[in-house]
């Protein structure tokens, strides 16, 4: 019997011992987490909280979209933008919005669109406010930390691998333009 509770303490000893090893491993990774990027948003297609933490370490585009603009052809840019540089370690997220009453349909609506006329493949998020009080938390983190308000869709705000705001770029701007590009391939550059 004592030989049972002995090999039962010891195995609780060490259960306890590796539970603490892999809490205290995810401590620095959370530590790490720029505060623009410590944030939980939903996926655009289902719904399910995606902590942006994920993308720390990555140079991000952060992009505000909208289905019924002028500027939506600029998916198809985003997405070849993604394609080219994701493997360097770059992500665009996009964050679909109707504040410029242009994104009228619901988030699984708004997915079908994006995916069956673009192709797209890139991040993206579930219909939020990206422009005034009522603007998501991560687009309010984005302003206090420099970015420039969006002024229409599109608008796009590059960020460093430590979550810091590079630049802002008006909706305009398409992917394809040298300076982002420039700006972009950088940031890249200086992550190495």
């Amino acid at each position: 019997m004592r030989k049972i509770i002995s090999t039962i303490l010891r195995c609780a000893l060490l259960s306890s011992l590796l539970t603490g090893a892999h809490a205290s491993a995810q401590t620095p990774a959370t530590a790490a987490c720029p505060a623009t990027l410590s944030h939980t948003v939903q996926r655009l297609q289902d719904e399910v909280p995606q902590n942006l933490c994920q993308y720390a370490g990555k140079v991000i585009l952060v992009v505000n979209t909208a289905s019924y603009c002028g500027y939506t052809v600029q998916y198809e840019g985003l997405e070849k933008l993604y394609a080219k540089y994701k493997d360097q370690g770059f992500v665009v997220l996009g964050f679909a919005s109707n504040d410029f009453a242009q994104e009228p349909g619901a988030n699984k609506e708004i997915a079908e669109f994006c995916n069956n006329t673009y192709g797209v493949k890139f991040p993206m998020f579930a219909k939020s406010s990206v422009v005034g009080p009522n603007s998501n938390p991560f687009y309010q983190s984005l302003m206090k930390a420099g970015a420039q308000p969006p002024k229409w869709n599109f608008h796009k705000i590059l960020l460093a691998p430590d979550g810091k705001v590079i630049t802002s770029y008006s909706s305009k701007i398409t992917p394809g333009d040298k300076k982002l590009i420039a700006d972009l391939e950088q940031a890249l550059t200086n992550n190495k």
